[in-house]
């Protein structure tokens, strides 16, 4: 028999594959239990896009009740993860007047300046689905986190906006509500998995998260505690695995394999290993280099790094992040992808695997589902006035499939 529970999913809908994680804490400040892990096949998502809802609804209903089962639990509402190079992220302000005589800041005016903030014109079939305040300004005086009652007579803020294309967002609620699950929020990949995988020291300094997935590269830049910029390019492993395919003429489940068990994206110093020269083997009719094998990585990998400079070039954050470069997501396995990456975006690098999960593996392909969790846990716990609130977000995310 199930139990109703109050336990906290994560969903996160990829290209290749679907995770789901459940988990359970005790008390507030513990480790999170995992009570279950699945990682299912995915084939209705492009690019990180649902492209066919009813089909990837079958896939998200397989695999939750798969973790229902696991962990003993009934799943009603899951945090999901959105994803494609669809999302967008631009900068806003809001201006309200202080509506209190006293002039006391309330948590009503707050809400009011955020709101103003997201009365932009947005491009046509676009969405706004998240809301990251940078800071408050009142009567001039900025850079102010919280001004809950302090006095002023006008306060403003500046926010960055997220928002996505429409019909991708309905086809990804519709997939979930299909499934017979109820939304509890939805964020966007890389946003996500820097919940994970960051502290808050380094988004105080300066760094950049890079989720290089199977379709797709996340790119979330943190700088004095505030996301700053959000980008997706769609380009991710599946073409690192194509790219072999290609050179080496086999089909590609061979070349996912041939990935997975000789690639790197350098070759090693060390000439007492005779690295360069060895010769692999995988059937009678396909031998080749290892150097050919690792140079057809490295170009690619190294073509992704390049879209990540240009993206930091354009906030003027390139060579400019004291705390570097985290990678996720399941490329970031890939041996020496640390050294190409410092070569290529000239900063320090390390690959970002989330912590304190008993029972789960440190593993950086798990850092959105991880991430999800916790931002559920935050909002269960309350938002801070960098928050809309929970039930306001969701008032505004399902506006747009009201008639």
């Amino acid at each position: 028999m199930f139990k109703n529970n109050n336990n906290m999913v994560g969903l996160d809908i990829g290209t290749s594959s679907i995770k789901v994680l459940v988990v359970s804490r005790q008390s507030e400040g513990s480790e999170l239990e995992v009570l279950s892990q699945v990682t299912a096949p995915s084939s209705g998502v492009r690019k990180g896009v649902v492209v066919k809802p009813l089909q990837v609804a079958e896939e998200i209903r397989l695999a939750i009740e798969e973790a229902e089962v696991s962990a003993g639990q009934k799943i009603n509402s899951v945090y999901s993860s959105i994803n494609g190079s669809h999302l967008t992220a631009v900068f806003s302000k809001g201006v309200i007047a202080v509506s209190r005589a006293d002039r006391e800041i309330s948590q009503e005016d707050i809400d009011r300046a955020i709101q103003n903030a997201q009365t932009i014109s947005l491009p046509a079939n676009k969405e706004i689905i998240d809301v990251f305040p940078k800071e408050f300004i009142i009567d001039g005086e900025g850079g102010i986190k919280e001004p809950l009652g302090m006095k002023g007579t006008r306060l403003e803020t500046e926010a960055l906006l997220l928002y996505a294309f429409s019909p991708y967002l309905q086809n990804l609620t519709k997939a979930i509500l299909s499934a017979g699950f109820q939304i509890a929020d939805i964020k966007a990949c890389p946003v996500a998995a820097a919940e994970a995988v960051l502290t808050p020291q380094q988004k105080e300094l300066g760094v950049a998260l890079v989720d290089i997935g199977a379709d797709t590269t996340g790119l979330a830049v943190f700088e004095e505690e505030n996301l700053i910029h959000t980008a997706i390019f769609p380009i991710g492993g599946n073409h690192i695995t194509n790219d072999i395919a290609i050179g080496l003429r086999c089909d590609i489940n061979l070349a996912e394999k041939i990935k997975k068990e000789f690639g790197a994206c350098l070759l090693k110093k060390d000439k007492k290993e005779k690295y360069k020269r060895d010769k692999i083997k995988v059937t009678d009719s396909l031998s080749f280099s290892r150097k050919m094998l690792v140079g057809i990585i490295e170009a690619r990998v190294s073509e992704i790094f390049e879209q990540i400079n240009k993206e930091l070039k354009k906030i003027s954050r390139q060579k400019l992040l004291p705390a570097g470069i985290v990678l996720v997501g399941g490329s970031a396995k890939l041996p020496r992808i640390v050294d190409l990456a410092k070569r290529e975006l000239k900063l320090p690098c390390r690959i970002g695997k989330p912590k304190g999960f008993i029972g789960l593996e440190e593993d950086p392909s798990l850092a959105v589902v991880c991430g999800l969790v916790l931002s559920g846990i935050d909002s269960e716990k309350g938002s801070s006035v960098f928050g809309e609130g929970f039930i306001h977000k969701l008032k505004n995310f399902f506006r747009i499939f009201v008639p």
